[in-house]
């Protein structure tokens, strides 16, 4: 098979879809209909323009992704096959999140859902298909294989899930991984009433904002990560410039956006504060200093990096304006998506560390 990022990607927007369709995972129940019946219902009478393209554009990176990876799996798939997987597979997860929402009294099961779901599926199939009949696949691999090295698609992965990451408001700007304070309070939670209540180590003292100076740090070591990650697959030092360009401009975009997201585009840059600022050019400068450094000095580096920037950011509060704008995102329809971006930035900083683990076990 050829090592393409486009299976990892595809199995990463399968548990999107999955988590976005069967949110809030509570109050399972039987409710005295088959999970099928709702596929020979009438089309529902109620429906909204944003209900209608979310539905088709949901599945259509779905359909692409899927389409992608059988194109690359260096099997010799034609194109028609790689439609008809990308979809089938589409039309198939659909039809079992509508089926399983029958069991969700919080969701209503929709035939029509399922026919836009497929038709986005379908659409980013043929997308894909017509990508690569004309030669643009082709392209992007000369183009990987020239920037990457052949065991890249785990750093490419994460290095696109990165930006996605930040969209949820951190407690520091570029801060990922803020777990432990949510740790424990689901631990204590889940052994109230329980002898291993008094395992669960908790904090004597409320945790305090960061000092401007450890801010400056935190900044600048959640920049260097994304960084550091993308030389451990990229060798050429001009490379590694021009990448480490990219990562401050994908950090500050999506940092932008969340900030309009959350607070109102008037608060676009509220996040910008001094010791963000100067974490940013530090972050910066750090990365075109190390960029001459040797693959495995770069892994080894991102392991130290990692290990402060989740030691830091643990001992900071949650981010006390989101909590403040959390009642809005409930009430509207990006709750699902905006819980999905929390776990993602949760998850990230270890999953990069897990690749990282790996690749040294492996050699």
């Amino acid at each position: 098979m050829n090592k393409t990022s486009a299976l990892p990607l595809a199995l990463v927007y399968v548990a999107t879809v999955v988590y976005a369709s069967l949110y809030p995972f509570s109050d399972w129940r039987a409710q005295g209909i088959a999970p099928w019946v709702f596929l020979l219902a009438p089309l529902p009478r109620y429906w909204t323009t944003f209900d209608l393209v979310s539905n088709v554009l949901g599945y259509l990176p779905l359909g692409f992704l899927l389409a992608l990876t059988a194109l690359r799996s260096g099997r010799g798939v034609p194109g028609s096959r790689a439609f008809l997987a990308g979809l089938g597979l589409g039309c198939l997860l659909s039809l079992a999140m509508e089926s399983l929402q029958s069991y969700l009294p919080e969701r209503v099961p929709s035939n029509l859902d399922l026919g836009l779901n497929t038709l986005g599926s379908g659409i980013g199939a043929a997308l894909a298909c017509l990508l690569d009949r004309r030669g643009a696949t082709a392209h992007w691999s000369r183009i990987r294989d020239r920037w990457f090295h052949g065991e890249a698609q785990g750093a490419i992965t994460l290095l696109a899930l990165w930006p996605i990451a930040l969209m949820f408001p951190a407690a520091v700007p570029m801060g990922l991984g803020h777990v432990l304070e949510r740790l424990e309070t689901t631990l204590a939670e889940w052994t109230q009433e329980t002898p291993f209540i008094d395992w669960i180590p908790v904090r004597d003292v409320e945790l305090q904002p960061v000092v401007p100076g450890v801010e400056m740090l935190c900044v600048a070591l959640g920049l260097l990560v994304p960084c550091l990650l993308g030389y451990s697959a990229v060798t050429a030092i001009g490379r590694r410039v021009v990448l480490a360009g990219w990562v401050v401009l994908g950090g500050v975009g999506a940092s932008v956006l969340s900030a309009s997201l959350s607070f109102g585009p008037a608060h676009a840059w509220a996040w910008l504060s001094t010791p963000a600022q100067l974490g940013l050019g530090l972050g910066l400068g750090l990365a075109l200093l190390l960029a001459p450094v040797p693959m495995r000095l770069a892994q080894a580096l991102l392991l130290v990096a990692l290990s402060m920037h989740l030691a830091i950011i643990n001992q900071t509060p949650e981010n006390a304006y989101f909590a403040q704008t959390l009642q809005t995102w409930e009430q509207g329809r990006f709750i699902r998506f905006h819980g999905l971006v929390q776990w993602l930035g949760w998850l990230w900083p270890f999953g990069a560390m897990a690749y990282v683990l790996g690749r040294s076990w492996r050699r």
